[in-house]
């Protein structure tokens, strides 16, 4: 079983004198394991763009949220996915937009027809394509994902808003 990586945490913002300063800095703790082993920490989310960032200490912890897969619509889902060597994810495809940060190791993204490998320091666009994430090296990928949802594309099954890949919630 996977354990899910120790990550930092620090949310920055203005407090009611609008002087900027760290609001929170602790570990993420929103962890959630999928049966491949793979670990997906929520870091953030909004729910909606442009984002409310109104100064102010009482603000609620947007990664503290139960979301799925899917970010919320017209809104934003940030998390950082650690994938263990081995199994894939299920092939799937999210109505978003998606920025994709290889941190370390080295990940295959298995399309419809192709293959795309990602190594630390790559990034990616991702626009809606149907995929699968397979890690085939013996070390651990970690990924940092930046989901902003899009307008639907019409084209097989995506995730829904609220669901992870696979279904559930």
């Amino acid at each position: 079983m996977t354990t899910a990586p120790r990550i930092r945490r620090i949310v920055t913002g203005h407090g009611e004198d609008r002087i900027a300063r760290a609001m929170l800095d602790a570990p993420a703790t929103n962890a959630k394991q999928a049966g491949n082993g793979a670990v997906s920490t929520l870091i953030w989310s909004t729910d909606r763009t442009p984002a409310d960032i109104a100064p102010g200490t009482d603000f609620e912890d947007m990664g503290a949220r139960i979301i799925g897969t899917q970010p919320p619509r017209s809104g934003t889902r940030f998390a950082v996915i650690e994938f263990p060597p081995g199994a894939p994810t299920a092939m799937h495809r999210t109505e978003s937009i998606d920025y994709v940060i290889c941190i370390a190791g080295e990940i295959d993204m298995d399309m419809d027809d192709s293959t795309v490998t990602m190594r630390a320091g790559d990034v990616m666009v991702q626009r809606g394509t149907n995929h699968s994430w397979v890690n085939r090296s013996s070390e651990p990928a970690r990924l940092a994902f930046v989901l902003i949802d899009a307008e639907p594309l019409g084209i097989g099954e995506p995730v829904a808003h609220g669901q992870s890949v696979g279904g559930r919630r």
